[in-house]
Order: structure tokens, then C-alpha cells, then sequence
């Protein structure tokens, strides 16, 4: 019986970055049913109707922040791994996120690359 992948949902304000997350799965042969939204709002919604395993999560976004979502996540004791992944890496943000619950704190430049393995490493 083959497991079932979780459903990713990637959550960034910038479309384009998005687009070539999903371009990059797709070419490293990704086996994730990918969703998107690009604000708080929408990332809400998207957990609470298709229930994520996996969660790329920007910090910064128009209205609540990306740790504001990540905190409803761990509030509302949701089962998924929770990737942050921001270009705002300095240590007090990653400690800042990591003592909200996340999983995995990258870099958005210069761990991008690093995206593929990662998820696939969840996947297990």
C-alpha cells in the first residue's frame, strides 16, 4: 500500500516566488498535491478546508504576519510541519519563530535550493 503525500500549502505574498516554488517541485518529481494563498486570510482558510501536512510559511506579508498564522497552526493544534521560510533570517526572528512552533526556519535566497529535499524528507 502506498502512503499517501501530504498536501503542502505554500504561503508567500509574492506570486512569482510561488510560481517557481511549484515549477522547482514539479522538475524534482514532487508527489505533494500543492496549494497556495497569499495572506493570512487566505492561508486560514486554505488549513482549516484542506487540512496540510506540510506548511511553507513566509514571515511577512499585508495584514497579519506569517507568525501570526504559525501560531494559529500550534494553537489550534493542527497535525503539519511548519516550514518558515523568510528573507528576514537573522536570529532573533528564527528564534522567534521557532519558539512559536516552527518546524524548519530557511533562508529565502539562500536555502531555496534546499526546498526539494526538505519536503521530501517530510514526506517520510
Amino acid at each position: 500500500m502506498v502512503k499517501e503525500k501530504p498536501v503542502l500549502l505554500i504561503v508567500d505574498d509574492n506570486k512569482s516566488y510561488i510560481d517557481r516554488l511549484i515549477e522547482m517541485m514539479k522538475e524534482n518529481g514532487n508527489p505533494n498535491t500543492v496549494i497556495a494563498a497569499n495572506d493570512y486570510a487566505g492561508a486560514i482558510k486554505q488549513i482549516a478546508k484542506r487540512k496540510p501536512g506540510i506548511i511553507l510559511l513566509d514571515m511577512n506579508m499585508p495584514g497579519k504576519s506569517g507568525i501570526e498564522v504559525l501560531r494559529f497552526v500550534r494553537e489550534g493544534g493542527w497535525n503539519c510541519k511548519v516550514v518558515m521560510v523568510t528573507n528576514h533570517s537573522n536570529a532573533s526572528y528564527r528564534k522567534l519563530c521557532m519558539d512559536a512552533g516552527a518546524d524548519y526556519f530557511l533562508d529565502k535566497s539562500r536555502d531555496f535550493g534546499q526546498l526539494p529535499s526538505l519536503i521530501e524528507k517530510l514526506n517520510e
